[in-house]
């Protein structure tokens, strides 16, 4: 039995509210409504309000149905927000030197799916989960790139490291630190001097 609540024009911005989102995602809906009860976090009380419609509106498709589900046992199938509007709720503050700052008061909607399935279970079958990727993911726009860049960069940093620490191991030679390296050459200068 899969049931669904959202949540419009919550106050917040969605960035904010998917902090308290990702907590819960996947997790026993007592789970969920005892984590979301002792998040210090703005957005927790919205959500909180999401979650126990989304368990009404389980019970009441259910009952419809004529089928007993048991509220203890359903799952937090999905979790997500989006964005909502921030238009016409632009404002201004002051800012020094006569300056004026925008403030941009952002809104989100919150969508929760509950389920009397285990989440990763498909008809007694057990399947792995996986999280849903992004369409800028997908396409690989100009936000996946310095990130591929960075990983390819440390592999490489780090694939050459190795190669360099046993080629130093095969002569003997002991890895040597900058600062016991300075310390050396300070020692000798000294040794010169007298």
């Amino acid at each position: 039995m899969d049931a669904r609540a959202s949540a419009k024009y919550l106050r917040g911005s969605a960035q904010k509210a998917r902090l308290v989102i990702d907590l819960i995602r996947g997790k026993n809906v007592n789970q969920a409504l005892a984590i979301l009860r002792y998040t210090n976090k703005r957005a927790a009380l919205g959500i909180e309000k999401c979650v126990k419609s989304a368990i009404a509106n389980a019970n009441e498709a259910a009952e419809k149905a004529n089928i007993a589900v048991d509220p203890d046992d359903l799952w937090l199938k999905g979790a997500f927000v989006d964005r909502g509007p921030t238009k016409n709720r632009r404002r201004m503050r002051p800012a020094p030197q006569g300056r004026a700052y925008r403030e941009r008061r952002h809104f989100c909607h919150v969508t929760i799916l509950v389920s009397s399935d285990r989440p990763g279970e498909t008809d007694g079958k057990t399947a792995s989960v996986t999280p849903a990727v992004s369409k800028h993911a997908k396409r690989g726009g100009a936000a996946a790139a310095p990130r591929a860049r960075r990983g390819a960069a440390r592999k490489a940093a780090e694939s050459s490291e190795a190669k360099s620490a046993t080629t130093r191991e095969a002569r003997g030679e002991k890895k040597v630190s900058k600062a016991a390296s300075k310390l050396g050459k300070a020692l000798r200068r000294k040794k010169d001097d007298k």
